[in-house]
């Protein structure tokens, strides 16, 4: 039996934090299915087409077997459609502990067969969250040490 996890959320702007978790999943599981969705709490910087573009553009630089698209729903949803056994979730401090367990607890309750596998962020990443990018970038600062190069180019196409 394969092992599949996906690894979902808006992804807007992709930040190398995100990267990170993606090469670090694509270690433990035989295939990894990046799962991006809208957020209607957030005002995006990209399309999710655009998103998901962005995104290939990065992955296929990383070792594995990596998909990217698109989606709607729930997480566990989205896992079951792909035959997921994991879903993937990154944790950058306490805080983010604090929002995840019970969405794992509520994941673990609708789809008992799948398990939510945390991944500490790296310490060189964990201060970076899309949303701090986007308020820097639409603030007119360098985004450079945030994102990979692709990214803050088109980032700085839409911002300025």
């Amino acid at each position: 039996m394969s092992r599949i996890a996906v690894y979902t959320g808006t992804f807007d702007p992709p930040t190398l934090g995100h990267l990170d978790l993606v090469r670090r999943a694509t270690g433990i599981v035989d295939k990894l299915v990046i799962g991006v969705a809208d957020n209607s709490l957030k005002t995006p910087l990209f399309t999710r087409e655009q998103r998901v573009a962005l995104l290939k553009g990065e992955v296929a630089r990383i070792d594995g077997e990596i998909e990217v698209r698109a989606f709607d729903g729930l997480a566990v949803a989205f896992a079951r459609s792909v035959g997921a056994r994991f879903v993937v979730r990154g944790l950058r401090s306490g805080t983010d502990l604090d929002y995840e367990s019970p969405m794992a607890a509520m994941n673990a309750r609708m789809a008992p067969e799948i398990e939510t596998i945390f991944l500490v962020a790296a310490p060189a990443f964990a201060h970076i969250a899309s949303s701090l990018v986007k308020d820097v970038a639409r603030g007119g600062g360098d985004v450079d040490l945030f994102v990979p190069p692709a990214v803050a180019a088109q980032i700085r196409a839409r911002t300025h």
